[in-house]
């Protein structure tokens, strides 16, 4: 994820390190796909898919098992975390599996939820 500067000269700066904050601010591109990745996670049930995906890789019908859910139902969770970038899909003989994307983005917000769950990772 690539960071643009922000190169903004506040008008009427209080604190000597107002221009420093606002030459170091993300980009509007950034920032809105860090807003759309915790948008999605935003739902428990995507957060608990998010958290079992970047666990292992799985079809729909075990994701459904695991989060007592319907099939329909997971894959239309799947389909938002996938468009998000935290997820990604492979295709095995006629099945799809789906882990967690090989992101920073998606490692970072993985050991967030541990550690704001108090969590560990399973063996």
């Amino acid at each position: 994820m690539s960071e643009t500067p922000y190169k903004k000269i506040l008008p009427h700066p209080h604190h000597p390190q107002d221009n420093r904050l606002t030459e170091t601010m993300p980009s509007v591109e950034v920032i809105k796909t860090v807003a759309d990745a915790m948008k999605q996670l935003g739902d428990p049930s995507r957060l608990r898919i998010f958290w079992l995906l970047c666990h292992c890789e799985e079809c729909v019908i075990n994701i459904a098992a695991a989060t007592d859910m319907s099939s329909p139902a997971v894959s239309h969770h799947l389909k938002l975390l996938k468009s998000a970038g935290l997820i990604v899909a492979t295709r095995h003989g006629k099945e799809m599996y789906y882990r967690a994307a090989d992101t920073d983005m998606v490692l970072k917000l993985h050991h967030t939820i541990e550690e704001v769950a108090r969590i560990s990772c399973p063996d």
